[in-house]
């Protein structure tokens, strides 16, 4: 019998065209499965944060990653710890065998300089036959000076401030030296160009070569302030990581206690102990520095800057007492006034405050007693140098020059005197220096490596501890 076909549309044609939507596709065996995007590739990052959470949700989890946060707390400690105390130590290095010597050699310097120019003018004043003393007193100046010039330059760089300076006095020293010889040449000839040749040659002294000193030496002052303060900075830095780690420690063992009723594990209580020990040694080491090089600052390094630079105003005026008998009123001030009496008392005035400051900066009787004898002969100094003015000023010329480099009873013994005082003080003072910088260094000694061991050793000590409280879960 012969089949009708069905039209489309009618009752039970079979159905054609894509499927409904949210219908099974479906093939020549049947339908076909559900077709489901590729999962979004995960980072890493992302991968670790989960399993992470995973690891937290159990004890055993949590246990193993509170132990890695302790070792690794503790381990920080000890490696900023370790860092900061290092730096602290170079810094301490650094004022006792560098920059302390470098200053005190640009203070040697300065004194030289005006030193040479005291002789100068004292060997100018005894006139033609200048006493050998003076002679090798001036040499031995000048050679002092070159011979740390060129010290100073083999420790610095030349493109410094200091190197700058170092350079300048190298080459107006010269310069300097060949004025001095000149009105040597002249006075012994009797020709009163000499006395000319001597004022110019003070002139380039304390117009260049004393103010090109003067820089180097607060410059390289600064350096030597500059390095205090890096070895007395507080570490607050690994400071904080202690009382963190020593914090994170104390919450360990509490939780733990809390959660066992053990009161103390091992492991965390060898970690906590040795934290503590690693917290102690840097606040007590670095307080202890601290201590002893502010002592060598204040009662070291502060007591010669200020008797250095007193030494320097008593060769000035010195040098300035000298040329007033040597311009014998050539040079003027604005006022009207010997310019070189002027500068004398100035520089007398600016030496008794330097004396009264290094009286109180002195801390025992062996900086005192020299300071005090140095403040008596100033004022024997200042008496015999208004009595040698007023001879002067009468007409007198040969009896005041006789009152200021005669062989008894003149300014130039009393000056001799000053200058030793103050020689003696400074011999003090720096041994005083070395002493207390040197105990603050020795208090760092050792810290940084003993931080870092410390520190290894309460790392293991934690995960220990953590491990012993794992293996109850085994």
């Amino acid at each position: 019998m012969a089949v009708t076909p069905t039209a489309p549309g009618a009752p039970g044609a079979p159905a054609s065209g894509p499927p409904a939507p949210g219908a099974a596709a479906s093939g020549p065996s049947g339908p076909l499965p559900p077709h489901h995007p590729p999962p979004a590739r995960r980072t890493a990052w992302s991968e670790g944060v989960e399993k992470l959470r995973a690891a937290a949700t159990t004890e055993p989890g949590r246990l193993r990653i509170i132990g890695a946060a302790l070792a690794a707390l503790v381990i920080a400690f000890g490696a900023v710890t370790a860092w900061q105390v290092a730096d602290r130590e170079s810094a301490a290095d650094d004022v006792v065998v560098r920059s302390q010597p470098l200053s005190a050699d640009a203070a040697s310097i300065y004194r030289a300089l005006a030193a040479a120019d005291t002789a100068a003018a004292s060997g100018f004043l005894a006139g033609a036959q200048e006493p050998p003393s003076v002679i090798k007193q001036y040499n031995d100046d000048i050679a002092e000076a070159s011979g740390l010039l060129v010290k100073a330059a083999a420790n610095t760089s030349s493109a410094s401030t200091s190197g700058r300076q170092i350079a300048r006095l190298n080459q107006l020293l010269p310069t300097y030296t060949g004025l001095v010889e000149r009105a040597r040449a002249n006075n012994r000839q009797g020709l009163p160009l000499g006395g000319a040749y001597l004022r110019y040659a003070n002139e380039r002294m304390t117009t260049q070569l004393l103010p090109a000193a003067k820089k180097l030496y607060d410059e390289e002052t600064d350096r030597l302030y500059r390095d205090y303060d890096d070895a007395t900075a507080w570490p607050f830095v690994a400071l904080g990581l202690g009382v963190l780690a020593l914090g994170g420690l104390g919450w360990a063992q509490l939780r733990n206690y809390r959660r066992t009723n053990r009161v103390f594990n091992h492991g965390l209580l060898g970690a906590s102990v040795a934290s503590l020990a690693v917290l102690l040694w840097l606040a007590v080491g670095h307080a202890l520095a601290s201590s002893g090089l502010d002592d060598s600052r204040t009662y070291g390094q502060e007591s010669l800057k200020v008797l250095s630079d007193a030494r320097i105003s008593s060769l000035q005026a010195r040098a300035n007492e000298n040329l007033t008998l040597v311009s014998r009123g050539a040079v003027s001030t604005a006022a009207g006034g010997d310019k070189y009496e002027a500068d004398y008392t100035s520089g007398m005035a600016d030496l008794e405050k330097q004396l009264t400051r290094a009286g109180q900066l002195a801390d025992d009787d062996g900086g005192k007693g020299p300071v005090q004898k140095a403040a008596e002969s100033v004022k024997v100094w200042k008496t015999q140098h208004k009595d040698a003015r007023a001879t002067d000023d009468q007409g007198d010329y040969d009896a005041a020059l006789e009152k200021v480099i005669g062989a008894s009873d003149s300014t130039g013994q009393s000056f001799g005197k000053v200058d030793q005082a103050l020689a003696a003080a400074l011999e003090w003072e720096r041994r005083e220096f070395t002493e207390a910088a040197e105990d603050g260094r020795g208090a760092l000694s050792g810290l940084a490596a003993g931080a870092a061991v410390l520190a290894v050793l309460a790392a293991a000590a934690a995960l220990l501890g953590i491990g012993r409280r794992l293996s109850e879960y085994r």
